[in-house]
């Protein structure tokens, strides 16, 4: 017998594609997300009074809340991280000069989770949760985030665009583990967050490689 993900949500399958029933578990993702990123608390009740169904339904398509607001944050973060990809990680001169592809793409998504609303309100909002849902096993989001930054680690590693002294299988953690400790500085200094800090991290941890393009003139 196959085991089953902890994770799995109808929810979930709705996001990947694979539900075979009706897509009501979208209605209530789509509207969180709207919620989340107005900076406002989403709340199980009130969601549910605004799909008119009861509790037990939205539970029943969701998950717990703690499952809603990981897919909320991780449909904000993959896009962004595709599209940064796709914007950087290619053979052409680099739109950053200085930085390899990989370290542009890293740059990207660290200004980007600084900037959201959203994110930034949850942090000051929910704090510990937030540190729980995204930089522990109990949402799985982390375990998502070290596999999709070490698919790039590896494409661009095999691309010549990067030569890291750190070793490969490691790399992936060091780099997401950087990102969560910027993203979080408030919480653990009371400073503000700045994603030139951030930056400079990851530009000494993501080296360009022998086969980068040199900086346009």
């Amino acid at each position: 017998m196959a085991r089953q993900d902890p994770h799995d949500t109808p929810l979930r399958r709705h996001l990947a594609g694979t539900a075979t029933s009706r897509p009501t578990a979208l209605d209530a993702f789509h509207q969180a997300r709207r919620t989340f990123l107005a900076g406002d608390r989403v709340d199980m009740q009130a969601l549910a009074r605004a799909l008119t169904v009861d509790r037990a339904t939205l539970y029943r398509w969701v998950g717990s809340r703690d499952q809603l607001l990981t897919e909320i944050l991780w449909s904000l973060i993959e896009p962004t991280i595709t599209r940064s990809r796709k914007a950087h990680c290619h053979s052409g001169s680099p739109a950053v000069p200085g930085q390899s592809p990989a370290a542009a793409v890293m740059s990207d998504v660290m200004r980007a989770v600084i900037a959201n609303l959203g994110m930034q309100r949850f942090i000051d909002r929910e704090g510990e949760l937030a540190l729980r849902l995204l930089t522990t096993k109990a949402s799985g989001f982390e375990a998502r985030l070290t596999q999709l930054v070490a698919e790039i680690v590896r494409e661009e590693t095999a691309a010549g665009r990067l030569q890291s002294s750190i070793p490969s299988e490691d790399l992936p953690y060091v780099l997401v583990r950087v990102m969560e400790s910027y993203t979080y500085l408030g919480l653990i200094t009371g400073q503000h967050p700045d994603p030139d800090r951030s930056a400079r991290v990851v530009n000494a941890l993501l080296p360009r490689g022998k086969n980068s393009c040199p900086d346009a003139e």
